[in-house]
């Protein structure tokens, strides 16, 4: 058994996090002091920004052409059923820290970042990697249900909707919907609880035409998946908390077994929005679902986001902390 020591450096030069815009795309233009901004996330949907960057009131919301929808309800969890292409919104870009998230437990479940003791969340840079070394995210209408306990790990799930490791070339954007190709899952324990991982590819990535199933990631990307466990193990350990710990001793199913994780966590999710679930906290408004027993109107939507504060500024980022390089020595017990 291994305990990891720890030992903490501020960053040194070359290792520091990339420069973002408002919405967090590299290189990004400044941005300008207004009542929101829109842009586009995926056909017909566009995102509208609010409140301050890099403060707890800055929200991402969605909508379609006919008002404000939620992430978390209204996108639908399919691109294309048939060939198995999913949706899948990406909350935080390859690179960047910021903890960000589908506001589960909010009215239209807008992006916002995490917070901890009233203090906004920064994942730890635990050398060599910085940052979230994939596009991540989460499949929309999905749900780890807190109620129910997954027969492959023996724990039940974290009332969250499936995440989604996204291994492509690109660097999305904060909030971006994307197309992707499911290609395999881990199985991670985190404090008790699953939280499957899934492994996917962008559909527009130029690996997406070589990358099939899980098998195929060693093969194109070696390296990758072993730093991948390696990262979700380690990457609380700065914060005080112990290891993560992985079914199948850290081994990724393949895209079959990631499919049917899918398909089961949907189920819950559909139990959940038409209220044959206890929502354990979240809210279940959507807008376009028929099934849903909490709906929403359009114009009660709209006025929900008018309310919200205006487009600002982004506020001063505390770049010495976030850019901080914590070192891991493993250390037999």
């Amino acid at each position: 058994m291994l305990r990891s020591l720890l030992r903490s450096f501020s960053s040194v030069a070359g290792v520091g996090t990339p420069v973002l815009g408002s919405s967090g795309v590299l290189g990004a233009e400044p941005l300008v002091a207004r009542a929101f901004r829109k842009f586009s996330a995926m056909a017909g949907v566009t995102l509208e920004e609010r409140g301050t960057p890099n403060t707890d009131d800055y929200r991402i919301y969605y909508r379609n052409a006919a008002g404000p929808i939620s992430p978390f309800h209204d996108i639908p969890l399919y691109a294309d059923e048939e060939k198995k292409i999913f949706n899948m919104v990406v909350e935080v870009p390859r690179w960047t820290n910021a903890k960000m998230e589908i506001a589960t437990g909010e009215r239209l479940n807008p992006i916002k970042q995490d917070t901890k003791k009233g203090k906004l969340r920064y994942v730890a840079n635990v050398f060599p990697h910085h940052g979230y070394i994939w596009n991540y995210g989460a499949l929309p209408q999905t749900w780890e249900n807190p109620h129910s306990t997954d027969e492959s790990t023996g724990c039940k799930g974290d009332n969250d909707p499936i995440d989604v490791c996204e291994l492509g070339t690109k660097v999305c954007r904060r909030g971006e919907v994307i197309q992707v190709k499911v290609l395999g899952v881990l199985a991670m324990i985190d404090e008790g609880e699953t939280d499957w991982k899934l492994l996917a590819i962008n559909t527009d990535d130029p690996l997406a035409d070589k990358l099939h199933d899980v098998s195929d990631v060693e093969k194109h990307l070696p390296g990758y998946l072993q730093a991948t466990v390696e990262w979700f193990r380690l990457y609380k350990v700065p914060d005080g908390k112990p290891e993560n710990q992985f079914a199948f001793s850290g081994a990724a199913k393949d895209r079959d077994f990631a499919h049917g994780v899918i398909s089961e966590t949907a189920g819950h999710w559909r139990e959940l929005v038409s209220g044959k679930a206890d929502a354990h906290g979240l809210d279940t408004h959507a807008v376009t679902v028929d099934s849903a027993q909490m709906k929403l109107t359009v114009a009660e939507a709209e006025a929900l986001l008018a309310a919200a504060p205006s487009l600002h500024p982004p506020a001063a980022l505390d770049g010495a902390n976030v850019n901080k390089v914590h070192f891991l020595a493993a250390k037999a017990s």
